[in-house]
């Protein structure tokens, strides 16, 4: 750590959950290791035990603590409780910043800096798709917009985790944030850059990530089903993740006639799952900069993805041609087709490379050391040092 004083800072979110609990915990571990004093208050009935080992783990770096109260998904008489116990907490910890994470962390951590216009602690706000993901026309896209341009004048700090994030305030907002506002990409540890292993794998495909709409999963499933009727491809799959259409997915797989070649597991390592299976498939329809392919392209894991958010920004201009358009089981179909038929050389040369444009582009310390040198400029204009 340098010279400069320490920081005490809360990190407020929703769910443990995906990529905003994995890059909320990778800064929070990260400034405690160059010495800040730094707290956690997030949902307590979401996350699982995936979320109880990771807090359990990161228990004893974090000096302000890991504070768990129960938090809805959506609007209801919980948000009042957990808004108060926000307060209740911050009042007590008193950090420096406070750093909101999604739609419903930037509600618990901006709400109260709307009628403290000469507080002396920092809001830093990353909103992680959250709101901007939903479509505009709708009443609740609407709503959302109406609620982040009001929390707008609550914020010293906006944190874009990718370029497509910051286009999406820009056109639903209607302008760039009127305080600072900085992109500071996702990234990762240089452990992960270790190419991944597939000499036991026993599946042909993986997908990782949760169980609903948005992800894609449905098409994922009737290309299978094309692949088998049109081709007579039956490719194994194995499917890792919860989420709230489990059953309805499941089912599908035995409508389309795919279900012995589906499994499906719960959430686990990330790596574990993908030396299991020889390509990996990104169905998605949204998505903001999504680690789990981010992980999956630094460990040099052969990919199948769809273009929608920041995915783009991660393969970068030498592959970003490799991408699918989104809801198209035929495209999908012979994408994943081409990705199985293609020498085994050939699809770890090509991920090797992308590999490569990821390292040189998403690294865990210049994120960690970007944030934090994000908020201090925003706490030396608030105190006006």
């Amino acid at each position: 750590m340098t010279d400069a004083p320490r920081l005490r800072i809360l990190h407020v979110f929703r769910a443990p959950l995906g990529g905003l609990f994995r890059h909320a915990i990778d800064l929070a571990r990260g400034q405690a290791e160059r010495g800040h004093a730094v707290g956690i208050f997030c949902d307590s009935t979401t996350g699982g035990r995936r979320a109880d080992e990771v807090f359990a783990e990161l228990s004893g770096q974090l000096s302000l603590g890991i504070t768990r109260v129960p938090m809805s998904r959506y609007p209801s008489v919980t948000d009042a409780r957990a808004q108060i116990s926000a307060m209740r907490l911050r009042s007590k910890l008193d950090p420096d910043i406070v750093h909101c994470h999604g739609s419903k962390g930037g509600v618990y951590g901006r709400v109260p800096a709307l009628v403290s216009p000469g507080r002396r602690y920092v809001t830093a706000y990353t909103p992680h798709g959250g709101s901007f993901n939903y479509k505009p026309g709708g009443t609740e896209h609407k709503v959302y917009m109406a609620v982040e341009r009001l929390l707008e004048r609550a914020t010293d700090m906006f944190l874009f985790e990718s370029r497509f994030i910051a286009g999406r305030f820009e056109a639903y907002i209607g302008h760039m944030p009127a305080t600072d506002h900085r992109i500071v990409l996702n990234g990762i540890s240089d452990p992960e850059f270790e190419p991944i292993d597939h000499s036991e794998a026993t599946f042909d495909l993986v997908y990782l990530g949760e169980l609903r709409s948005a992800k894609g999963i449905d098409t994922l499933i009737e290309a299978l089903s094309l692949l088998k009727t049109r081709d007579g491809i039956t490719p194994r799959m194995l499917i890792v993740g919860s989420g709230p259409d489990e059953a309805e997915l499941r089912a599908l797989t035995v409508s389309r006639g795919i279900a012995d070649q589906c499994v499906f597991e719960p959430p686990g390592p990330i790596r574990k799952a993908l030396s299991r299976a020889q390509v990996m498939v990104v169905p998605s329809r949204a998505e903001s900069l999504p680690y789990v392919v981010l992980e999956a392209a630094a460990a040099a894991q052969p990919l199948v993805s769809t273009d929608v958010g920041g995915i783009n920004e991660i393969y970068g201009p030498r592959h970003r041609h490799r991408l699918i358009q989104p809801n198209d089981p035929l495209v999908m179909a012979d994408a994943i087709g081409r990705a199985l038929a293609a020498p085994e050389a050939d699809r770890h040369a090509e991920a090797s490379d992308l590999a490569a444009h990821v390292r040189d582009t998403f690294r865990l310390a210049p994120m960690i050391d970007g944030v934090t040198a994000a908020y201090r400029d925003a706490l030396a204009r608030r105190r006006g040092a």
